[in-house]
């Protein structure tokens, strides 16, 4: 099918219930920015939205009050191939955003790794674990003893359960 322009189609069609990702473009024309605006906000929110005008007062007004998973100003082809970009949809648009940095960061696991120390070199907390000293006199038996003292006084910051 060749790229194709649908002008003001019935709200009940099925090009107007679904997202359109080409080669059909809708153009509904409006007799008032706040009525554009209007008409965005009262449908599931759009992958992508497209402002043509030279006006930036009405230029930031719509793109301030309606919400679309990216913008494109005076075009609507280029609006994908912009790498540096994020590109991604919100609400049942999708969500999250691929292209970039945003996309590596997206499709990324971030994983935390704790690698605990051996003892040897953690003097302060040595005896905390295995192997035990062989007296028992470490810094765990230390510790304990420490915290049955701390759990009798009225206030302590330890209670024994």
């Amino acid at each position: 099918m060749a790229p194709t322009l649908v002008f003001d189609p019935a709200e009940e069609l099925g090009i107007t219930q679904e997202e359109i990702f080409g080669p059909a473009l809708i153009v509904k024309t409006y007799e008032a920015v706040d009525d554009a605006v209007a008409y965005v906000n009262a449908h599931p929110r759009p992958l992508a939205l497209y402002y043509f005008g030279s006006d930036k007062r009405e230029e930031r007004r719509v793109i301030d009050a309606t919400v679309s998973g990216g913008v494109t100003v005076n075009d609507v082809f280029m609006h994908v191939a912009q790498e540096d970009l994020p590109f991604g949809g919100v609400g049942s648009s999708g969500y999250g955003c691929y292209h970039g940095y945003e996309g590596f960061r997206e499709f990324s696991n971030w994983r935390g790794v704790h690698r605990q120390v051996p003892p040897s070199r953690q003097y302060i907390i040595k005896g905390l674990y295995p192997p035990y000293d062989p007296d028992g006199k470490g810094m765990l038996d230390m510790l304990l003893k420490q915290k049955m003292t701390h759990a009798r006084k009225p206030g302590s910051w330890c209670t024994i359960a």
